[in-house]
């Protein structure tokens, strides 16, 4: 099997990978832009997404913010790692709602094995609705893992 050649763009391909697969894709999330330093995204709010009061529900902003996170960890560590969330902080401050609302996700530390990152989610006003802390670990594929 060739080796990927582990380049920036290599790595901002796998970190778009992490919104084609899983929880992000059946929510619906979109990137806007993601590179090493800052991640955004949009979802646009269905009727799956709300709670009994209408809003959008907590799970599904900490589920936007876990990706956003993780692909800027992605974008930030070799090819040859994995990782995981290790911690993850939500602070609710207002009720989200649509019809689309976004976050930005930006380091805070980027060291040797683990990384941190601020999610913040807005709604279409632009009012804080969380703000996500969250730590990522990086770690050495073992070889069956390829």
């Amino acid at each position: 099997m060739k080796k990927k050649t582990d380049t920036r763009a290599a790595r901002i391909r796998s970190a778009r990978e992490l919104f084609r697969i899983g929880m992000p894709r059946v929510l619906g999330v979109r990137v806007i832009s993601l590179n090493p330093k800052r991640v955004v995204a949009e979802l646009r709010v269905r009727p799956m997404h709300l709670n009994r009061n209408g809003r959008v529900n907590g799970g599904v902003l900490m589920s936007l913010a876990d990706v956003m996170g993780a692909a800027g960890a992605v974008a930030n560590r070799p090819l040859d790692c994995r990782g995981g969330t290790i911690e993850s902080k939500t602070n609710f401050f207002a009720a989200a709602n649509g019809p689309v609302i976004r976050a930005e996700c930006v380091p805070l530390h980027i060291g040797r094995t683990t990384s941190v990152w601020q999610t913040t989610i807005r709604n279409k006003g632009g009012r804080v609705a969380a703000i996500v802390t969250q730590t990522q670990i990086g770690l050495p594929r073992n070889e069956e893992e390829g």
